[in-house]
């Protein structure tokens, strides 16, 4: 696995990795990673991952699964 670029979008840590054909992006809000996998054939040119990751309806999806994985943990931990 070969780490392309590593960099801050918004507020979230992002990895570029490439490995096994696939270009994983991989977003850390601190608390939780969310990645998403996107296969080699399906982008012309490695700039094009730099749009997925700053297009801003992409990262209110991003945001929104953080919240609800924030969501999952809290009843995890209310219930211990």
């Amino acid at each position: 696995m070969r780490i392309v670029k590593e960099t801050t979008v918004d507020k979230y840590k992002v990895t570029i990795f490439h490995w096994n054909n696939k270009y994983l992006l991989k977003f850390e809000d601190g608390r939780n990673e969310l990645t998403y996998k996107i296969s080699q054939l399906d982008i012309t040119t490695e700039s094009d991952i730099d749009t997925f990751m700053t297009d801003p309806d992409i990262l209110i999806k991003v945001r929104e699964s953080f919240e609800k994985m924030d969501e999952t943990l809290n009843i995890y931990f209310s219930k211990i």
